[in-house]
């Protein structure tokens, strides 16, 4: 029997404010990984998740150097550079290697025959050109209008070179789209890590994030777009350092359950330490600078001395699905980690009831779907309001059905309806009662929509 939640709010930190901006959330799916939606928290707070260890791979990929893992349909690819005892950035030693799996546990190393190294074609590299094996990084290419032949697309290129634009039409075979460089940069060093870029569905673009020296001191991140890939926008320095922080790659890219948010684990480099590493969390929504909600580390080197090292803790580019419930993040030389599905980040409740209040917003589903995480004595509870605040009548806390459990996509409920059909369009506000519990994500969807 679920136990009738009490009243009382600890901890009261803001008020909602009437004047906010009114946010067209219409269907989309928003994590609670920024304070995007949140006008007000009153007991509550939000809270970063650390990704748990899955034991050594079986059969592992090659080891991770600027390593990215694409999800194509039912097929996991993994690109990564193999140094070869090169001496410098560039060095026409590096190869790109390539492997596959069926569900990112279990990998294989395919014999490719494209490429010969030390005498034979029978190995699994896909590329052997100097310099830009040092830094390939693929993606598979999600803009509509890209032909088959350039369904996925790469840059690569280091200081002295620029960035090389590459495109694929099966992830294996690579050609270049000029022979010269899309984008260059000099006004500080720039290009020597991992440069990524993607389509942006919502800016109707190609983005791309490179490594550059912030001011010619702190190693940073500079953004660009591109509508065809091959010209580009004057980079602009998005600024993201704290006072005296390196960061040493980006790895943004459009979070695949919510492509509107930019997810970037970049590496935190301490040149002062051993040149020791740890893996942050930041995110982004379109050309806006990135956010620090949490600034503490994400992914610690942890208790294997060999990952407090040089390029000994560095995340694979891309995180992605791996379980109905799971995601799951690859990091240097080759582990996997988790998190549960949308897991970055939560609106978290200890022991103390506390309640959250959006900023007012438009919708356009007719249940409301939470991933959402209890206690065996938490609860969460759901209100929906008019813009100014006034519970909206059958939609009150005391009308919500308190949701006990664990999932990652379970529906609120309120009596004698649970229709929100009626609210479509209209201004309103969402209140979260919580105790002893997370809240991941939220999605308001169409019925039919929800079981299609």
């Amino acid at each position: 029997m679920v136990m009738a939640a009490p009243d009382a709010i600890h901890g009261q930190d803001s008020s909602p404010t009437a004047s906010a901006s009114l946010i067209q959330l219409e269907s989309r799916r928003e994590l609670f990984i920024d304070k995007y939606l949140i006008d007000s928290l009153e007991g509550l707070s939000l809270k970063l998740h650390e990704p748990k260890p899955t034991p050594p791979m079986t059969e592992p990929a090659n080891d991770m150097e600027y390593g990215t893992i694409i999800r194509d349909g039912d097929l996991f690819r993994m690109y990564t550079r193999d140094g070869r005892g090169a001496k410098f950035d560039g060095d026409d030693k590096e190869v790109t290697r390539y492997c596959e799996s069926r569900d990112g546990i279990h990998w294989t190393k395919p014999t490719l025959n494209l490429v010969e190294l030390d005498g034979s074609k029978e190995n699994n590299v896909i590329l052997k050109e100097a310099p830009f094996c040092h830094n390939f990084a693929p993606f598979l290419d999600e803009n509509p209008t890209a032909p088959k032949e350039s369904r996925f697309k790469a840059l690569a290129g280091t200081v002295k070179s620029g960035l090389f634009a590459f495109h694929s039409n099966d992830g294996i075979h690579w050609s270049k789209l000029r022979n010269a460089p899309v984008i260059q940069y000099t006004k500080e060093y720039a290009f020597d890590s991992q440069n990524v870029a993607f389509w942006s569905a919502d800016e109707g673009a190609y983005v791309c994030y490179f490594r550059h020296f912030l001011d010619g001191k702190l190693r940073s991140i500079c953004r660009t777009t591109s509508k065809d890939f091959v010209h580009w926008t004057e980079p602009t320095p998005m600024r993201p350092n704290l006072p005296n922080e390196h960061l040493y790659t980006s790895l943004a890219h459009p979070y695949f359950n919510a492509p509107h948010i930019t997810i970037s684990t970049p590496t935190r480099f301490h040149p002062e330490r051993g040149e020791s590493t740890d893996i942050l969390f930041m995110t982004a929504r379109g050309d806006q600078p990135f956010d620090r909600t949490f600034r503490q580390a994400f992914l610690r080197p942890g208790l294997d001395p060999n990952r407090w090292g040089n390029r000994s803790n560095y995340a694979a580019w891309h995180i992605v699905q791996t379980g109905p419930t799971e995601m799951s993040i690859y990091v240097t030389p080759f582990r996997r980690f988790t998190l549960r599905l949308d897991g970055f980040a939560s609106l978290h409740a200890d022991a103390d009831q506390g309640r959250m209040t959006t900023k007012p917003f438009t919708m356009t589903g007719d249940e409301l779907h939470l991933n959402a995480s209890t206690s065996a004595g938490g609860f969460v509870r759901a209100e929906i309001t008019d813009a100014q605040g006034t519970p909206i009548p059958g939609f009150s806390f005391s009308d919500s059905e308190p949701l006990v459990g664990d999932s990652v996509d379970t529906i609120v409920r309120w009596k004698p309806t649970s229709d929100l059909s009626a609210l479509i369009g209209k201004p309103i506000r969402l209140r979260l009662e919580l105790l002893d519990a997370d809240v991941f994500a939220i999605q308001f969807l169409r019925r039919k929509a929800a079981t299609d």
